[in-house]
């Protein structure tokens, strides 16, 4: 059976600080690396308030510091903000308000390459955006 994204958003993810395996990105090998858990992430997107922006660097720079690490993984982050996305989605779908799900418009812009890949497309994040005052 496919799990649904709210499903991922809460499986119990291994996360912990471990040392960068090698220098990719902005990350520096040995360097002590966040694996942050989806639930995480969203909870962490769920404290940014409305009409405030974080870019992707910062919001892994955020959650490295909240955590006592120097870095967050960058692919982890990826799949993560994708879930976290997907998840609100279902929820949206749902019935739940906007103010029930995680905020991730205010990390991910329309032009995002996340946001390409979303089922749902740009539209709703250029809209969310545009509603809070943030640029598209």
């Amino acid at each position: 059976m496919v799990k649904s994204w709210n499903d991922r958003l809460n499986t119990p993810g291994v996360n912990g600080i471990k040392p960068s395996p090698r220098t990719f990105g902005d990350v520096v090998e040995g360097q002590s690396m966040l694996v942050p858990t989806a639930r995480q992430v969203d909870d962490f997107i769920r404290s940014i308030p409305e009409g405030v922006e974080m870019d992707v660097r910062a919001l892994r720079t955020a959650l490295a510091v909240e955590h006592g690490a120097e870095v967050t993984c960058p692919v982890t982050i990826g799949y993560h903000l994708r879930t976290v996305a997907e998840a609100a989605n279902e929820d949206i779908e749902r019935g739940m308000t906007l103010s029930d799900v995680a905020p991730f418009w205010r990390v991910l812009s329309a032009e995002a390459p996340t946001t390409g890949r979303l089922s749902f497309g740009a539209q709703f994040v250029a809209l969310q955006r545009k509603r809070e005052g943030l640029r598209p």
